[in-house]
Protein backbone atom coordinates (compact mmCIF):
# COMPACT_ATOMS: atom_id res chain seq x y z
CA UNK A 1 0.00 0.00 0.00
CA UNK A 2 1.59 3.25 -1.16
CA UNK A 3 -1.11 5.75 -0.26
CA UNK A 4 -3.89 6.08 2.34
CA UNK A 5 -6.30 6.95 -0.51
CA UNK A 6 -6.07 3.35 -1.75
CA UNK A 7 -7.49 2.02 1.52
CA UNK A 8 -11.01 0.58 1.52
CA UNK A 9 -12.30 2.79 4.32
CA UNK A 10 -15.22 5.16 4.81
CA UNK A 11 -15.06 8.53 3.05
CA UNK A 12 -15.44 10.48 6.30
CA UNK A 13 -12.32 8.73 7.65
CA UNK A 14 -10.42 9.38 4.39
CA UNK A 15 -11.23 13.08 4.61
CA UNK A 16 -10.00 13.35 8.19
CA UNK A 17 -6.73 11.61 7.21
CA UNK A 18 -6.28 14.12 4.37
CA UNK A 19 -6.81 17.01 6.79
CA UNK A 20 -4.12 15.53 9.05
CA UNK A 21 -1.76 15.32 6.02
CA UNK A 22 -1.42 11.54 6.36
CA UNK A 23 -0.61 10.47 2.82
CA UNK A 24 2.15 7.86 2.77
CA UNK A 25 1.91 5.03 5.32
CA UNK A 26 4.90 3.61 7.22
CA UNK A 27 5.87 -0.06 6.61
CA UNK A 28 3.97 -1.32 9.69
CA UNK A 29 0.89 0.68 8.67
CA UNK A 30 1.05 -0.56 5.07
CA UNK A 31 1.13 -4.20 6.26
CA UNK A 32 -1.19 -4.07 9.32
CA UNK A 33 -4.08 -1.82 8.15
CA UNK A 34 -5.25 -3.94 5.14
CA UNK A 35 -5.11 -7.15 7.24
CA UNK A 36 -7.00 -5.53 10.13
CA UNK A 37 -9.69 -4.17 7.76
CA UNK A 38 -10.30 -7.77 6.63
CA UNK A 39 -11.09 -8.71 10.26
CA UNK A 40 -7.95 -10.76 10.96
CA UNK A 41 -6.22 -10.99 14.34
CA UNK A 42 -2.75 -9.44 14.21
CA UNK A 43 0.46 -10.14 16.10
CA UNK A 44 2.58 -7.14 15.14
CA UNK A 45 6.14 -6.19 16.05
CA UNK A 46 8.00 -3.11 14.89
CA UNK A 47 10.64 -0.68 16.04
CA UNK A 48 9.48 2.07 18.34
CA UNK A 49 8.48 5.30 16.57
CA UNK A 50 7.27 3.64 13.36
CA UNK A 51 3.56 4.56 13.65
CA UNK A 52 1.94 1.57 15.37
CA UNK A 53 -0.77 3.77 16.92
CA UNK A 54 -2.18 4.75 13.54
CA UNK A 55 -1.86 1.13 12.34
CA UNK A 56 -4.59 -0.01 14.77
CA UNK A 57 -6.54 3.28 15.10
CA UNK A 58 -7.66 3.51 11.43
CA UNK A 59 -9.21 -0.01 11.28
CA UNK A 60 -10.71 0.53 14.76
CA UNK A 61 -12.56 3.73 13.80
CA UNK A 62 -13.65 2.28 10.45
CA UNK A 63 -15.18 -0.75 12.20
CA UNK A 64 -17.13 1.43 14.65
CA UNK A 65 -18.44 3.62 11.78
CA UNK A 66 -19.82 0.52 10.04
CA UNK A 67 -21.19 -1.14 13.21
CA UNK A 68 -23.08 1.38 15.36
CA UNK A 69 -23.45 -1.07 18.28
CA UNK A 70 -19.80 -2.15 18.45
CA UNK A 71 -17.36 -1.04 21.13
CA UNK A 72 -13.52 -0.94 21.10
CA UNK A 73 -11.07 -1.32 23.98
CA UNK A 74 -7.41 -0.26 23.85
CA UNK A 75 -5.09 -1.23 26.74
CA UNK A 76 -1.75 0.53 27.30
CA UNK A 77 0.96 0.02 29.95
CA UNK A 78 1.32 3.65 31.13
CA UNK A 79 -0.89 6.71 31.61
CA UNK A 80 1.27 8.74 29.22
CA UNK A 81 0.91 6.23 26.41
CA UNK A 82 -2.85 5.89 27.00
CA UNK A 83 -3.24 9.70 26.88
CA UNK A 84 -1.16 9.84 23.72
CA UNK A 85 -3.20 7.08 22.01
CA UNK A 86 -6.42 8.88 22.94
CA UNK A 87 -5.13 12.14 21.43
CA UNK A 88 -4.19 10.30 18.20
CA UNK A 89 -7.66 8.72 17.96
CA UNK A 90 -9.42 12.03 18.67
CA UNK A 91 -7.36 13.76 15.98
CA UNK A 92 -8.69 11.29 13.37
CA UNK A 93 -12.32 11.50 14.53
CA UNK A 94 -13.80 14.48 12.70
CA UNK A 95 -17.14 16.18 13.36
CA UNK A 96 -18.84 13.90 10.82
CA UNK A 97 -17.71 10.80 12.78
CA UNK A 98 -19.84 10.95 15.92
CA UNK A 99 -18.04 8.45 18.18
CA UNK A 100 -17.55 9.30 21.86
CA UNK A 101 -14.44 8.30 23.80
CA UNK A 102 -13.45 7.58 27.43
CA UNK A 103 -9.96 7.67 28.92
CA UNK A 104 -9.64 5.37 31.96
CA UNK A 105 -6.32 5.95 33.72
CA UNK A 106 -5.15 6.22 37.31
CA UNK A 107 -4.51 9.59 38.91
CA UNK A 108 -7.56 11.21 37.30
CA UNK A 109 -11.01 11.90 38.73
CA UNK A 110 -13.20 8.80 38.91
CA UNK A 111 -16.33 10.99 38.61
CA UNK A 112 -15.13 12.43 35.32
CA UNK A 113 -14.55 8.93 33.96
CA UNK A 114 -17.98 7.77 35.16
CA UNK A 115 -19.59 10.69 33.28
CA UNK A 116 -17.70 9.72 30.10
CA UNK A 117 -18.86 6.11 30.41
CA UNK A 118 -22.43 7.29 31.08
CA UNK A 119 -22.45 9.10 27.71
CA UNK A 120 -22.13 5.74 25.89
CA UNK A 121 -18.49 6.10 24.95
CA UNK A 122 -17.69 3.48 22.33
CA UNK A 123 -13.88 3.85 22.25
CA UNK A 124 -12.30 3.10 25.63
CA UNK A 125 -8.58 3.64 26.14
CA UNK A 126 -6.98 2.92 29.49
CA UNK A 127 -4.48 1.16 31.71
CA UNK A 128 -5.20 -2.38 33.01
CA UNK A 129 -5.45 -1.29 36.66
CA UNK A 130 -8.10 1.40 36.19
CA UNK A 131 -10.08 -0.69 33.67
CA UNK A 132 -10.28 -3.44 36.33
CA UNK A 133 -11.45 -0.88 38.92
CA UNK A 134 -14.39 0.07 36.67
CA UNK A 135 -15.21 -3.59 36.01
CA UNK A 136 -15.39 -4.22 39.76
CA UNK A 137 -17.65 -1.16 40.18
CA UNK A 138 -19.77 -2.47 37.28
CA UNK A 139 -19.50 0.96 35.69
CA UNK A 140 -17.86 -0.56 32.58
CA UNK A 141 -19.64 -3.05 30.31
CA UNK A 142 -17.48 -4.89 27.77
CA UNK A 143 -20.14 -7.29 26.49
CA UNK A 144 -20.37 -5.41 23.14
CA UNK A 145 -16.60 -5.17 22.60
CA UNK A 146 -15.79 -6.25 19.04
CA UNK A 147 -12.33 -4.73 18.73
CA UNK A 148 -9.51 -5.26 21.30
CA UNK A 149 -6.04 -3.71 21.10
CA UNK A 150 -3.12 -4.60 23.39
CA UNK A 151 -0.49 -1.89 22.80
CA UNK A 152 3.12 -2.27 24.01
CA UNK A 153 2.20 -5.71 25.38
CA UNK A 154 5.77 -6.62 26.34
CA UNK A 155 5.92 -3.57 28.57
CA UNK A 156 2.59 -4.45 30.23
CA UNK A 157 3.87 -7.94 31.03
CA UNK A 158 7.17 -6.55 32.35
CA UNK A 159 5.22 -4.26 34.68
CA UNK A 160 3.30 -7.24 36.12
CA UNK A 161 -0.08 -6.58 34.46
CA UNK A 162 -0.59 -10.21 33.33
CA UNK A 163 -3.32 -11.00 35.97
CA UNK A 164 -5.19 -7.74 35.16
CA UNK A 165 -5.06 -8.39 31.40
CA UNK A 166 -6.40 -11.91 31.86
CA UNK A 167 -9.17 -10.59 34.12
CA UNK A 168 -10.24 -8.03 31.49
CA UNK A 169 -10.24 -10.68 28.75
CA UNK A 170 -12.80 -12.70 30.76
CA UNK A 171 -15.31 -9.84 30.32
CA UNK A 172 -14.67 -9.54 26.56
CA UNK A 173 -16.88 -11.79 24.36
CA UNK A 174 -15.22 -14.64 22.45
CA UNK A 175 -16.20 -13.27 19.06
CA UNK A 176 -13.98 -10.22 18.72
CA UNK A 177 -10.97 -9.08 16.74
CA UNK A 178 -7.65 -8.77 18.64
CA UNK A 179 -4.64 -6.72 17.62
CA UNK A 180 -1.54 -7.29 19.71
CA UNK A 181 1.35 -4.88 19.13
CA UNK A 182 4.74 -5.06 20.77
CA UNK A 183 8.24 -3.68 20.29
CA UNK A 184 9.80 -7.03 21.22
CA UNK A 185 8.44 -10.58 21.09
CA UNK A 186 9.48 -12.65 24.14
CA UNK A 187 8.11 -16.11 24.97
CA UNK A 188 5.39 -14.89 27.37
CA UNK A 189 3.81 -12.84 24.56
CA UNK A 190 3.83 -15.85 22.23
CA UNK A 191 2.00 -17.85 24.93
CA UNK A 192 -0.67 -15.12 25.28
CA UNK A 193 -1.10 -14.93 21.51
CA UNK A 194 -1.67 -18.71 21.35
CA UNK A 195 -4.35 -18.49 24.06
CA UNK A 196 -6.27 -15.38 23.05
CA UNK A 197 -5.61 -14.75 19.34
CA UNK A 198 -7.42 -16.65 16.61
CA UNK A 199 -5.01 -17.62 13.78
CA UNK A 200 -3.16 -14.29 13.98
CA UNK A 201 -1.33 -12.80 11.04
CA UNK A 202 2.28 -12.27 11.97
CA UNK A 203 3.49 -8.80 10.92
CA UNK A 204 7.06 -7.68 11.50
CA UNK A 205 9.00 -4.80 10.02
CA UNK A 206 12.77 -4.89 10.60
CA UNK A 207 14.67 -6.24 13.59
CA UNK A 208 12.96 -5.18 16.83
CA UNK A 209 16.21 -5.28 18.82
CA UNK A 210 18.02 -2.91 16.44
CA UNK A 211 17.68 0.88 16.92
CA UNK A 212 16.44 3.09 14.10
CA UNK A 213 19.23 3.76 11.57
CA UNK A 214 18.79 7.56 11.76
CA UNK A 215 19.79 7.66 15.43
CA UNK A 216 23.44 8.64 15.90
CA UNK A 217 24.67 6.60 18.88
CA UNK A 218 27.61 7.76 20.99
CA UNK A 219 29.22 6.70 24.26
CA UNK A 220 31.20 8.73 26.78
CA UNK A 221 33.41 7.01 29.38
CA UNK A 222 33.28 8.88 32.67
CA UNK A 223 33.81 8.34 36.38
CA UNK A 224 30.77 8.51 38.67
CA UNK A 225 31.94 11.68 40.40
CA UNK A 226 32.34 13.52 37.06
CA UNK A 227 29.00 12.53 35.49
CA UNK A 228 27.04 15.65 36.42
CA UNK A 229 29.76 18.04 35.19
CA UNK A 230 29.93 16.14 31.88
CA UNK A 231 26.13 16.38 31.59
CA UNK A 232 26.26 20.18 31.94
CA UNK A 233 28.96 20.29 29.24
CA UNK A 234 26.67 18.31 26.92
CA UNK A 235 23.77 20.72 27.57
CA UNK A 236 25.98 23.64 26.57
CA UNK A 237 27.40 21.88 23.51
CA UNK A 238 24.05 20.67 22.08
CA UNK A 239 21.13 22.58 20.62
CA UNK A 240 17.47 21.65 20.87
CA UNK A 241 15.40 19.71 23.40
CA UNK A 242 17.09 16.98 25.46
CA UNK A 243 15.59 13.94 27.23
CA UNK A 244 17.78 12.58 30.06
CA UNK A 245 17.17 9.13 31.57
CA UNK A 246 18.07 8.40 35.19
CA UNK A 247 17.62 5.30 37.32
CA UNK A 248 15.48 6.52 40.24
CA UNK A 249 12.69 9.02 40.95
CA UNK A 250 14.76 10.58 43.76
CA UNK A 251 17.68 11.25 41.41
CA UNK A 252 15.31 12.83 38.86
CA UNK A 253 13.93 15.29 41.44
CA UNK A 254 17.38 16.10 42.86
CA UNK A 255 18.83 16.73 39.40
CA UNK A 256 15.96 19.02 38.36
CA UNK A 257 16.28 21.03 41.58
CA UNK A 258 20.00 21.50 40.98
CA UNK A 259 19.54 22.39 37.29
CA UNK A 260 16.90 25.00 38.13
CA UNK A 261 19.21 26.57 40.73
CA UNK A 262 21.88 26.84 38.03
CA UNK A 263 19.48 28.55 35.61
CA UNK A 264 18.58 25.66 33.28
CA UNK A 265 15.05 25.17 31.91
CA UNK A 266 14.29 21.65 33.21
CA UNK A 267 11.50 19.46 34.56
CA UNK A 268 11.08 15.86 35.77
CA UNK A 269 8.65 13.05 34.98
CA UNK A 270 8.33 9.82 36.96
CA UNK A 271 5.79 7.46 38.51
CA UNK A 272 5.19 9.44 41.74
CA UNK A 273 3.75 12.50 39.97
CA UNK A 274 -0.01 13.04 39.85
CA UNK A 275 -1.55 12.71 36.42
CA UNK A 276 -2.35 16.41 36.17
CA UNK A 277 1.29 17.26 36.94
CA UNK A 278 2.53 14.68 34.40
CA UNK A 279 0.32 16.20 31.70
CA UNK A 280 1.58 19.72 32.47
CA UNK A 281 5.23 18.57 32.30
CA UNK A 282 4.77 16.76 28.96
CA UNK A 283 2.77 19.63 27.43
CA UNK A 284 5.36 22.24 28.45
CA UNK A 285 8.14 20.07 27.00
CA UNK A 286 6.14 19.39 23.83
CA UNK A 287 5.49 23.11 23.32
CA UNK A 288 9.17 23.93 23.85
CA UNK A 289 8.63 25.84 27.11
CA UNK A 290 11.09 23.49 28.84
CA UNK A 291 14.28 22.41 27.09
CA UNK A 292 15.42 19.56 29.39
CA UNK A 293 13.26 16.67 30.60
CA UNK A 294 14.68 14.33 33.27
CA UNK A 295 12.82 11.02 33.20
CA UNK A 296 12.79 7.52 34.64
CA UNK A 297 11.86 4.52 32.47
CA UNK A 298 8.15 5.41 32.84
CA UNK A 299 8.70 7.70 29.82
CA UNK A 300 10.83 5.23 27.85
CA UNK A 301 7.99 3.74 25.84
CA UNK A 302 5.32 5.32 23.72
CA UNK A 303 6.24 8.93 24.50
CA UNK A 304 5.87 10.68 21.15
CA UNK A 305 7.38 14.16 21.20
CA UNK A 306 8.74 15.11 17.77
CA UNK A 307 10.83 17.95 19.28
CA UNK A 308 13.22 15.56 21.09
CA UNK A 309 16.54 15.88 19.30
CA UNK A 310 18.86 14.30 21.86
CA UNK A 311 18.53 11.41 24.32
CA UNK A 312 21.15 11.09 27.07
CA UNK A 313 21.40 7.89 29.13
CA UNK A 314 22.79 9.34 32.35
CA UNK A 315 22.20 5.93 33.99
CA UNK A 316 21.99 2.68 32.02
CA UNK A 317 18.65 0.80 32.08
CA UNK A 318 18.35 -2.36 34.19
CA UNK A 319 16.78 -4.29 31.28
CA UNK A 320 18.78 -4.29 27.99
CA UNK A 321 15.58 -4.03 25.86
CA UNK A 322 14.77 -0.68 27.51
CA UNK A 323 17.85 0.84 25.87
CA UNK A 324 16.19 0.46 22.43
CA UNK A 325 12.99 2.11 23.70
CA UNK A 326 14.85 4.93 25.43
CA UNK A 327 16.81 6.04 22.39
CA UNK A 328 13.69 5.49 20.25
CA UNK A 329 12.22 8.68 21.78
CA UNK A 330 14.30 10.61 19.25
CA UNK A 331 14.32 10.33 15.41
CA UNK A 332 10.53 9.99 15.35
CA UNK A 333 8.62 9.69 12.06
CA UNK A 334 11.70 9.74 9.82
CA UNK A 335 13.55 12.65 11.46
CA UNK A 336 17.15 12.42 12.71
CA UNK A 337 18.37 12.32 16.30
CA UNK A 338 21.29 11.48 18.58
CA UNK A 339 21.69 9.25 21.62
CA UNK A 340 24.56 9.62 24.11
CA UNK A 341 25.28 7.03 26.82
CA UNK A 342 27.45 7.68 29.88
CA UNK A 343 29.56 4.62 30.77
CA UNK A 344 31.29 4.18 34.14
CA UNK A 345 33.60 1.24 35.02
CA UNK A 346 30.66 -0.36 36.92
CA UNK A 347 28.43 -0.35 33.80
CA UNK A 348 30.55 -2.78 31.79
CA UNK A 349 28.39 -5.91 32.30
CA UNK A 350 25.08 -4.15 31.46
CA UNK A 351 26.64 -2.45 28.43
CA UNK A 352 27.91 -5.83 27.17
CA UNK A 353 24.36 -7.25 27.51
CA UNK A 354 22.93 -4.30 25.52
CA UNK A 355 25.52 -4.78 22.76
CA UNK A 356 24.77 -8.50 22.63
CA UNK A 357 21.04 -7.74 22.20
CA UNK A 358 21.69 -5.30 19.35
CA UNK A 359 24.33 -7.50 17.71
CA UNK A 360 24.15 -11.27 18.48
CA UNK A 361 27.68 -11.66 17.03
CA UNK A 362 29.08 -9.18 19.54
CA UNK A 363 32.15 -10.60 21.32
CA UNK A 364 33.17 -9.61 24.82
CA UNK A 365 36.63 -8.17 25.46
CA UNK A 366 39.28 -10.78 26.54
CA UNK A 367 39.33 -11.40 30.28
CA UNK A 368 42.97 -10.22 30.54
CA UNK A 369 41.90 -6.76 29.27
CA UNK A 370 38.80 -6.36 31.46
CA UNK A 371 39.02 -4.17 34.51
CA UNK A 372 37.12 -4.36 37.76
CA UNK A 373 35.27 -1.46 39.41
CA UNK A 374 38.50 -0.12 40.95
CA UNK A 375 40.03 0.04 37.46
CA UNK A 376 42.75 -2.53 38.30
CA UNK A 377 43.72 -5.42 36.06
CA UNK A 378 42.44 -8.86 36.97
CA UNK A 379 44.68 -11.95 36.79
CA UNK A 380 48.48 -11.62 36.63
CA UNK A 381 50.10 -8.30 37.40
CA UNK A 382 52.44 -6.69 34.85
CA UNK A 383 56.19 -7.25 35.20
CA UNK A 384 57.15 -4.00 36.97
CA UNK A 385 60.80 -3.73 38.12
CA UNK A 386 60.19 -0.76 40.44
CA UNK A 387 57.39 -2.58 42.21
CA UNK A 388 59.63 -5.66 42.69
CA UNK A 389 62.38 -3.53 44.28
CA UNK A 390 59.86 -1.96 46.67
CA UNK A 391 58.61 -5.41 47.69
CA UNK A 392 62.16 -6.72 48.23
CA UNK A 393 62.93 -3.75 50.51
CA UNK A 394 59.79 -4.47 52.51
CA UNK A 395 60.76 -8.13 53.00
CA UNK A 396 64.32 -7.18 54.05
CA UNK A 397 62.95 -4.72 56.58
CA UNK A 398 60.61 -7.42 57.96
CA UNK A 399 63.50 -9.89 58.31
CA UNK A 400 65.49 -7.34 60.36
CA UNK A 401 62.55 -6.79 62.65
CA UNK A 402 62.13 -10.54 63.11
CA UNK A 403 65.81 -10.87 64.16
CA UNK A 404 65.28 -8.24 66.90
CA UNK A 405 62.17 -9.88 68.32
CA UNK A 406 63.74 -12.46 70.72
CA UNK A 407 65.54 -9.73 72.75
CA UNK A 408 62.35 -7.77 73.20
CA UNK A 409 60.47 -10.86 74.30
CA UNK A 410 63.08 -11.59 77.02
CA UNK A 411 62.76 -8.04 78.35
CA UNK A 412 59.00 -8.30 78.44
CA UNK A 413 59.13 -11.51 80.51
CA UNK A 414 60.71 -9.66 83.49
CA UNK A 415 57.59 -7.52 83.87
CA UNK A 416 55.14 -10.25 84.71
CA UNK A 417 51.46 -9.58 85.23
CA UNK A 418 51.64 -10.60 88.92
CA UNK A 419 54.22 -7.92 89.76
CA UNK A 420 52.15 -5.31 88.00
CA UNK A 421 49.16 -6.39 90.06
CA UNK A 422 50.99 -5.72 93.35
CA UNK A 423 52.16 -2.33 92.16
CA UNK A 424 48.60 -1.52 91.23
CA UNK A 425 47.39 -2.45 94.72
CA UNK A 426 49.92 -0.15 96.42
CA UNK A 427 48.61 2.81 94.46
CA UNK A 428 45.09 2.14 95.63
CA UNK A 429 46.17 1.81 99.28
CA UNK A 430 45.84 5.61 99.66
CA UNK A 431 42.57 6.76 101.25
CA UNK A 432 39.98 7.97 98.81
CA UNK A 433 36.40 9.23 98.92
CA UNK A 434 34.49 11.03 101.70
CA UNK A 435 34.20 10.41 105.45
CA UNK A 436 31.86 11.60 108.20
CA UNK A 437 34.57 11.34 110.89
CA UNK A 438 36.23 14.76 111.44
CA UNK A 439 39.09 13.25 113.53
CA UNK A 440 40.17 11.28 110.52
CA UNK A 441 41.27 14.47 108.74
CA UNK A 442 43.61 15.39 111.68
CA UNK A 443 45.55 12.12 111.35
CA UNK A 444 48.89 12.18 109.57
CA UNK A 445 49.31 9.32 107.19
CA UNK A 446 52.67 7.63 106.94
CA UNK A 447 54.47 8.36 103.70
CA UNK A 448 55.74 4.81 103.31
CA UNK A 449 53.00 2.52 102.01
CA UNK A 450 51.98 -0.30 104.34
CA UNK A 451 52.86 -3.86 103.50
CA UNK A 452 50.37 -6.55 102.61
CA UNK A 453 50.50 -8.02 106.08
CA UNK A 454 49.58 -4.73 107.78
CA UNK A 455 46.76 -4.11 105.32
CA UNK A 456 45.02 -7.33 106.39
CA UNK A 457 44.47 -5.93 109.96
CA UNK A 458 42.13 -3.23 108.63
CA UNK A 459 38.84 -5.04 108.26
CA UNK A 460 35.39 -3.59 107.69
CA UNK A 461 33.52 -5.79 110.21
CA UNK A 462 32.60 -2.91 112.50
CA UNK A 463 30.93 -0.97 109.69
CA UNK A 464 28.37 -3.72 109.12
CA UNK A 465 26.33 -2.25 112.01
CA UNK A 466 25.85 0.97 110.05
CA UNK A 467 24.74 -0.58 106.80
CA UNK A 468 21.10 0.18 107.54
CA UNK A 469 19.82 3.37 109.09
CA UNK A 470 17.48 1.42 111.43
CA UNK A 471 20.24 -0.81 112.79
CA UNK A 472 22.31 2.24 113.90
CA UNK A 473 22.24 3.00 117.68
CA UNK A 474 20.04 5.94 118.64
CA UNK A 475 22.74 7.57 120.80
CA UNK A 476 25.02 8.04 117.77
CA UNK A 477 25.34 11.71 116.74
CA UNK A 478 27.56 13.84 114.54
CA UNK A 479 28.67 16.23 117.31
CA UNK A 480 30.98 18.59 115.48
CA UNK A 481 28.74 18.80 112.49
CA UNK A 482 25.76 19.66 114.72
CA UNK A 483 27.77 22.51 116.27
CA UNK A 484 28.54 23.92 112.88
CA UNK A 485 24.87 23.98 111.95
CA UNK A 486 24.08 26.00 115.09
Amino acid sequence: MENFKLLKIEDSLKNSLNKMNFTKPTPIQGMAIPAALEGKDILGTAQTGTGKTLAFSIPLINKLILDKNAFALVMCPTRELATQVMEAIKSIISDKISIKTALLIGGESMQKQLRQLGNRSRIIVGTPGRINDHLKRKSLNLSATKYLVLDETDRMLDMGFTPQIEMVLKFVPKEHQTLLFSATLPQNILRISERYLNKPERISTGATSVPIAKIKQETLQVFKENKYDELIDQFLARKGSILVFVKTKRNADKMVKRLKEEGHSADAIHGDLRQSKRDRVINSFRKGLKRILIATDVAARGLDIPLIQHVINYDLPQVPEDYIHRIGRTARAGSEGSALTFLTPDDRSIWNAINKLIDPNFKLAPSSLRRNSKNKRKGKRPNNKKRKLREEKKFNFKDKRRSERPKREIEKKDFSFKRKKKFFKKKQAKPAGFTNNPKYLEKKHSESPSSDGERKKFSFKGKKKFKNRHSRSKKFTFKKHNKKRR
